[in-house]
């Protein structure tokens, strides 16, 4: 029988910090992963680049059935503060696009600094751990019952993330930890995840498989802009992935394949000018060719832009700049970069992220349901969430 102060399931981003922070305040702390190495989903994570934040970090990023539950611990563990973890050990990074921030060469310099702050602080991480029981103790704390030995610990820190990316070992552990203790799981569905096509969509636009471009995406509650992939599934590439967490099955999607140009403003002005061209050959200076063939007619596109009706120049403007599609459902959780969803935060403290009603037991990460845009900004809370809960547990 071990006997310990704190036991953290899940050697990823949460629940490493946890371990790093009730490490420095001398606490006897026990990581129990699954896998038989620490911080996977660290290492695969923006392209094996990690995108460890975001240099805006906001409310307003995440989702959740408790809105104002991430504010807490996003303004008391800043990117700042982990910026400068990062400055300490010279991890060289830059910025991209929207504030987002990268390792310049592995996501390893990110996994090699949190175990590296671990042992300075004597934290005992063991891998290939199967749990098999969680008891409460009647006098305080809980007894962790693995394959080969059971522990005693006073807090227990479920840092164990949702169900993205099963074959880097999510499971649903968490929710059952959650449930067992008669603690509300907010319903869970896949999260920054390519969306998937009706056959007959599927097979009228298969051609353009690889083809990118910018593209504004919305629907009645949120809109993107940043770059459309379209794949031989379906429809990827960052503006598809932010929508996803904001779609609902069956809903219908608006994107406009030419953002900041109105084209029926263009072409009518082609028209007063009594342009020759033909509508296909004046269009690729916008797009590409084989997009401008599968959207418009052969008939449409044959036509000269100085002979086309007022009716025609809407329907050209309106497939381009208003395309409506209703995705089939999305990738799932094979290829989600989230969970939405999950431990419901109304039964969570916002600032010891401690469960109201069980004393000593512990949520961080991705466990919760808080589920940030991408960008860097799920990282964030990550270490958020599991500095907080370090400082109590």
């Amino acid at each position: 029988m071990l006997e310990v102060d704190v036991v953290i399931v899940g050697a990823g981003a949460s629940g490493l910090m946890c371990a790093i922070e009730a490490g420095k305040r001398k606490r006897r702390v026990f990581v129990l992963e699954a896998a038989n190495k620490p911080g996977k989903k660290i290492l695969m994570s923006g392209g094996g680049r990690c995108n460890f934040t975001n240099y805006t970090v906001e409310a307003e990023h995440y989702l959740s059935e408790n809105a104002h539950f991430c504010k807490s611990a996003l303004s008391r563990y800043t990117q700042w503060d982990f910026l400068e973890l990062i400055h300490q050990y010279n991890i060289p990074y830059h910025e991209r696009e929207h504030g987002q921030l990268f390792c310049n060469e592995t996501a390893r310099d990110i996994l090699n600094l949190l175990l590296s702050e671990c042992d300075k602080v004597d934290v005992d991480i063991q891998l290939n751990a199967d749990i098999q029981a969680i008891h409460k103790r009647s006098e305080s704390g809980f007894k962790v019952k693995t394959r080969s030995q059971e522990i005693l610990c006073q807090s227990l820190v479920i840092a164990t993330g949702g169900l993205s990316i099963p074959k880097m070992g999510a499971t649903p552990f968490a929710y059952k930890v959650a449930e067992q203790f008669g603690i509300k799981v907010q319903p869970t569905r896949a999260g920054l995840v390519p969306f998937t096509l009706h056959v007959e969509d599927k097979a009228k636009y298969a051609a353009l498989s690889g083809l990118a471009l910018p593209a504004v995406i919305s629907n009645e509650r949120q809109s993107f802009t940043e770059n459309l992939l379209f794949t031989h599934r379906g429809l990827s590439g960052p503006v598809a992935l932010q929508m996803s967490s904001y779609w609902r099955e069956g809903e219908e999607l608006a994107i406009n394949l030419l953002p900041g140009l109105d084209l029926q403003q263009q072409l009518l002005q082609a028209k007063k000018e009594k342009i020759k061209l033909k509508v296909k050959n004046y269009l690729t200076q916008f797009l590409a060719k084989r997009l401008v063939s599968i959207f418009l007619q052969e008939e449409l596109l044959e036509i000269c832009l100085s002979d086309l009706s007022h009716k025609q120049i809407e329907t050209i403007a309106e497939q381009f700049n208003n395309w409506k599609i209703k995705p089939n459902g999305t990738e799932g959780y094979r290829t989600a970069e989230v969970t939405l969803g999950g431990v419901d935060c109304h039964a969570v403290s916002s600032k010891t992220l401690q469960a109201n009603q069980v004393a000593g037991l512990y949520f961080v990460g991705e466990a919760l349901d808080i589920s940030g845009w991408l960008g860097g900004y799920n990282f964030q809370w990550a270490w958020a969430s599991g500095w907080c809960a370090g400082q109590t547990v």
